[in-house]
């Protein structure tokens, strides 16, 4: 499983639209092959700032699977005007986790 990191700076006063577009956009990434779930967070500090965190069951997944496709597309199309600078979107693979037990 890997984690899809990607800090979403919205313009400034745009952010409630960014918001009703996302609740579309999640639909497109949650159906698509590899995915397992995400969730999106809003800074304190900084409230045109976001941050999107996507699991994938593979780096494939995301990088050939969704950002090739069609619904990949639709997602651009929906929230990618939004990002002021474009976000840098990185990968991370799990080294440690709290013991269960």
């Amino acid at each position: 499983m890997i984690l899809e990191v990607a800090i979403l700076d919205v313009i400034p006063g745009q952010e409630p639209q960014f918001h009703a577009d996302f609740q579309q956009a999640q639909q497109i990434i949650s159906a698509m092959p590899g995915y397992i779930e995400h969730e999106l967070q809003r800074c304190l500090e900084k409230p045109s700032r976001h941050l999107l965190l996507v699991r994938w069951q593979t780096l494939d997944d995301h990088v050939e699977g969704f950002r090739k496709s069609a619904e990949y597309q639709q997602w651009k199309q929906l929230l990618h005007n939004y990002y002021q600078p474009f976000p840098v979107v990185e990968h991370y693979e799990l080294l440690f986790a709290p013991a269960k037990g």
